[in-house]
């Protein structure tokens, strides 16, 4: 009785963790890119450049693998070919967990991106995470051999397959466009300056021992006394003294800083982090998206390639718009396209556009004109 239950919430759980995972991440594939192109440049480091040629493939591998974190999913609620599907999903737990203990221990990623942006854990706690899930992982991969499938054998395969078929479809569709719902600190409605802002002003516990051996904690310092000695003392709010947004920082070519200009009234940018790899199906509608603005609007380009790559790309597609610099990531974590296109009004995100998805200069002006 006690192995039957365990069972069941060993599958509940490990089942729907998995799906929510998968989801997430098929939620943004870019961003899951983002995150194995940097486990890769750490690897390439660490054990060698080969694993800079998993770089250049990293989409499709992030693709395959949270599309396999919602297949095994759903087959583990459904109890679904049990063997091959404990394998493969012990397999990802241990490379996953690796990954979190590598990331950890060593401190080299500092995010693993479990969870997309939508949940945020420290190196400790995704290992830890991964730890826990292990547990039942390795009960489930113990016991594969008696599960009996919820679905006979042909049905359950024409399921996983649909499974398959409408992940993938959710992939291509968020890759072709944009997240279908944004956890980034740059989403729509997000005023800029504000989440460059720390909630709280950083708060201290202090910690003393009296006479009598015994410890007492105090928000403020009693310093050294006759009754109390200092210990030491801990950060109580660090999760909340960090603001979301800390690496957000535009120059001209010049070298002038001019992050504060991009807060001033509105601003449709055009995010080109690199010219080598972006895009160029639709530069013609950009193109006439910028003629159309043309002194309604304050147009710039925001870009991390250098002026002598940005130049002629510029005078090729014929972009009489000024350009400017920003860090590569931060761009990338801006919009996920390149090109994209984000709207700021006063710093507020109004609009933002895959560059599949240009939009017409009357949809921009009406949102400016709708606050």
């Amino acid at each position: 009785m006690m192995q039957r239950f365990f069972d069941q919430v060993s599958r509940f759980f490990v089942g729907a963790l998995f799906i929510f995972s998968g989801l997430i991440k098929l939620n943004d594939p870019i961003g899951t890119k983002i995150k194995m192109e940097e486990y890769f440049e750490v690897f390439a480091d660490d054990f060698g450049e080969f694993f800079l040629f998993f770089k250049s493939i990293a989409l499709e591998i992030g693709m395959i693998m949270v599309i396999l974190e919602v297949v095994i999913g759903v087959a583990v609620l459904l109890n679904y070919r049990m063997r091959i599907t404990t394998v493969v999903m012990l397999l990802l737990m241990i490379f996953f967990t690796f990954l979190t203990f590598y990331s950890a221990y060593f401190n080299k990623v500092t995010d693993c991106g479990c969870f997309g942006d939508a949940i945020k854990l420290t190196p400790w706690q995704s290992f830890g995470k991964d730890v826990i899930l292990m547990f039942f992982v390795v009960h489930l991969f113990w016991y594969r051999k008696t599960y009996k499938p919820t679905l006979s054998e042909r049905t359950g395969d024409v399921l996983i397959g649909i499974v398959t078929a409408v992940s993938l479809f959710l992939g291509v569709y968020a890759i072709r466009h944009l997240p279908f719902i944004d956890f980034r600190a740059y989403m729509i409605g997000n005023n800029i300056p504000q989440q460059m802002i720390a909630p709280e002003q950083p708060q201290f516990e202090y910690t003393f021992r009296k006479k009598d051996g015994s410890l007492i904690q105090s928000e403020k310092y009693l310093g050294d006394t006759l009754e109390y000695k200092y210990v030491g003392v801990r950060q109580t709010n660090e999760d909340k003294t960090k603001a979301k947004i800390t690496d957000y920082a535009v120059s001209s070519p010049e070298g002038e800083d001019v992050t504060q200009e991009t807060f001033t009234g509105a601003k449709l940018l055009f995010i080109i982090y690199d010219v080598t790899k972006a895009s160029t199906a639709h530069m013609d509608e950009i193109k006439k998206l910028t003629r159309d603005l043309d002194g309604k609007v304050e147009m710039m380009i925001l870009t991390s390639s250098l002026s002598e790559q940005f130049e002629p790309f510029r005078h090729e597609y014929q972009l009489a718009v000024p350009y400017y610099f920003a860090d590569a990531t931060v761009l990338k974590t801006i919009v996920r396209s390149n090109p994209g296109i984000t709207l700021w009004v006063d710093g507020t995100v109004k609009g933002m556009w895959h560059h599949n998805d240009t939009p017409e200069a009357s949809e921009v002006l009406q949102l400016i004109a709708n606050p």
